[in-house]
């Protein structure tokens, strides 16, 4: 694999959506000559869709036409991404031909090189529309923020070349920017924030300990869940808070888009959050435990560190978590210890919203976007969350839990591992926060949309998104009333047959074009390898493999991917995803969590099974992962 290049580089809709060739600009041809039906006519991305600002990094911003843009999600959709300083990581190219061509062939014609640099790149993912004439392909391998590109489309049958220059955003400043006001103070400052620590609601030991969740629903609260507490080693001990961090979110659960030359968003406030963490038994070492910082999954909360710190706990590692935005359920939600002693009420923090206004509170609700920026779905809570668990890490130094005067929690060297969504944004987290020493993310995968797109249980929304922009095209309950015709990286070109594919091919570039800079893969580059290990399970269905291939190729992470065989295992026609957490998932679970101990505590990365085949550590050919690897035909979309 090519080292990638782009953290060390130094080079800084029309209608209904009716195609991107709309939007494309005519090329001019390297010399005149007779008619070429092969030749291009017009190519996207192009920086003359762009107006100058010198306020940009890049000195540019996007500047889509405005008029005719259809329906209001659609007309919204261009009004956010006329904010952005620079077109995708991962452009949707779409190049307009003079009359029919081979796809393959066309696509073979086409190549993207940085401006002022040596770098290139082919392209994939190729679709081609008969009707306009139009391949429409990405670039082979991920593009760096803030850089000019020239995109060179070979000619006809006289070989004359075309060309465009389009310069990317960049997506890394803003969470970059969130993290320096973190680092220098200036963040605590504008929020108001003077407590700094942790604040301790009560500890107790595992042993004789019940612990019960009484969930804040809204309308009808369910019955409080007993918690599971017997996978922890019974003399660690359960510690339980919260701590102030700053929030840079408004109330439609967007961070406001300042220019990229500025030092970012002021936060607008502050948030009390919860913490819930597992302390190993014994006396703690000076200056406290080591501490691991847990991210939990979407739909999950806190509880998750309860099945995640075993393997930690016996090691001699303190795990601790908060929770994600919108996640925990709501504010009044509450913990119920049971001890000999009696009962202790504690808050939970719960962070779920009613945001919908039907007077329930879902299990990830608060998590999204609404308004304008709705297509950018969950970008800015988890840019949001990377940066309570900076502040988290920054808070647990020299904590003391039981007030005896000794800390029980270290600050040097904090680590983390998270699982799914706390894999998505630990991999955010990890290219920007060097405080973090090491992380383990555990079944990650990138875009968000295509995550939505190819996974069974999430494709319902993207289903939602594309009925409220009036693309759905389909009558078939089984497709989820949509089809997009959209092939995998690796797969043969695709010619369009279906009215509307384009359209939601469209769509769904400019979505993740807009929710790129919180995104995993824009920030795996930054990742040095040494301090990370990928953990992927062979034919998850929740976050389907080809986007764990997107993120780990995005930064050349292939020798850090161990890859977990499910397809080896007794469980083989079960959904893999959950495996760190399941026992069900016997020994995956234990053998993970093992992986996750020796790596955090020592930096070792240890083949869980030895000699055994449930594991490849590395992984052996990353190109396992292109596929789906769904069990059943009858699970793919």
């Amino acid at each position: 694999m090519q080292q990638r290049r782009w953290p060390r580089a130094t080079s800084t809709v029309l209608g209904v959506l009716a195609t991107t060739a709309a939007l494309t600009v005519t090329a001019t041809p390297a010399a005149a000559g007779p008619p070429d039906e092969a030749a291009p006519v017009s190519v996207f991305p192009s920086d003359t869709l762009t107006v100058r600002d010198p306020a940009q990094l890049t000195g540019r911003r996007i500047a889509l036409p405005t008029q005719d843009c259809g329906q209001p999600v659609l007309c919204g959709l261009v009004s956010e991404l006329n904010e952005l300083d620079g077109f995708d990581l991962d452009p949707r190219i779409a190049v307009r031909f003079g009359g029919p061509v081979d796809p393959a062939e066309a696509a073979a014609r086409i190549t993207v090189q940085e401006a002022r640099g040596d770098w290139r790149t082919g392209v994939d993912r190729v679709v081609h529309d008969p009707a306009t004439n139009t391949v429409y392909a990405h670039p082979a391998e991920q593009l760096a923020p803030g850089t000019t590109y020239r995109i060179r489309v070979q000619g006809g049958r006289d070989h004359r070349a075309t060309h465009e220059t389009f310069t990317t955003m960049s997506a890394t400043d803003g969470l970059l920017d969130l993290r320096r006001q973190i680092d220098s103070g200036e963040a605590f400052s504008v929020a108001g924030i003077e407590e700094r620590g942790l604040q301790v609601d009560g500890v107790f030991p595992v042993a004789g300990t019940t612990l019960r969740w009484a969930r804040d629903n809204g309308t009808t609260d369910p019955q409080p869940e007993p918690q599971p507490l017997a996978l922890l080693p019974p003399t660690s001990t359960l510690a339980f808070g919260s701590f102030l961090a700053p929030t840079w979110l408004g109330e439609d659960v967007t961070i406001e888009q300042t220019p990229t030359r500025d030092d970012g968003p002021k936060p607008v406030g502050d948030e009390r959050l919860p913490f819930l963490a597992v302390l190993p038994q014994g006396t703690p070492p000076p200056g406290g435990w080591p501490v691991a910082v847990y991210g939990h999954g979407f739909t999950r909360s806190t509880a998750d560190v309860l099945l995640a710190a075993s393997a930690n706990a016996r090691s001699g590692i303190a795990t601790i978590a908060t929770n994600v935005v919108g996640h925990g359920s709501g504010p009044e939600s509450a913990w119920l210890v049971d001890t000999v002693t009696g009962q202790t009420r504690l808050p939970t923090y719960g962070r779920g919203v009613d945001q919908d206004g039907d007077g329930d509170i879902e299990s990830t609700e608060g998590s999204s976007a609404t308004g304008d920026a709705a297509p950018a779905s969950s970008r800015d809570a988890l840019r949001q969350t990377a940066a309570d668990v900076m502040t988290l890490a920054r808070a647990v130094g020299g904590t003391d839990l039981d007030g005896n005067g000794t800390p029980e929690l270290s600050g040097e060297d904090v680590t983390y591992f998270g699982q799914s969504f706390g894999g998505i944004y630990g991999t955010m987290l990890t290219g920007v926060d060097p405080t973090i020493a090491r992380s383990v993310l555990n079944v990650p995968g990138g875009p968000i949309t295509e995550i939505a797109r190819l996974s069974p249980a999430f494709r319902p929304l993207t289903t939602a998104a594309l009925r409220a922009a009036g693309l759905l095209n389909s009558e078939d309950p089984s497709r989820h009333f949509f089809q997009e015709q959209m092939p995998l990286r690796g797969e043969d070109p695709v010619s369009l047959t279906v009215e509307g594919a384009a359209e939601i091919q469209e769509y769904l570039a400019r979505a993740t074009w807009l929710s790129r800079s919180g995104s995993p893969e824009t920030f795996a580059p930054l990742i040095e390898p040494e301090r990370v290990v990928f953990q992927v399970a062979f034919g998850d269905q929740t976050v389907p493999n080809p986007t764990s291939y997107t993120t780990i190729d995005a930064g050349d992470l292939w020798s850090r991917t161990s890859l977990y065989r499910n397809d080896r295992a007794p469980q083989a026609a079960s959904n893999p995803h959950g495996f760190l957490l399941d026992p069900r998932f016997v020994p995956a679970m234990q053998q993970g969590q093992s992986q996750v101990a020796a790596f955090l505590g020592r930096g070792q990365v240890i083949d869980p099974d030895g000699p055994g085949l449930l594991w490849e550590v590395p992984i052996r050919d990353p190109a396992l992962l292109l596929p789906l690897n769904y069990p059943s035909p009858a699970t793919r979309p």
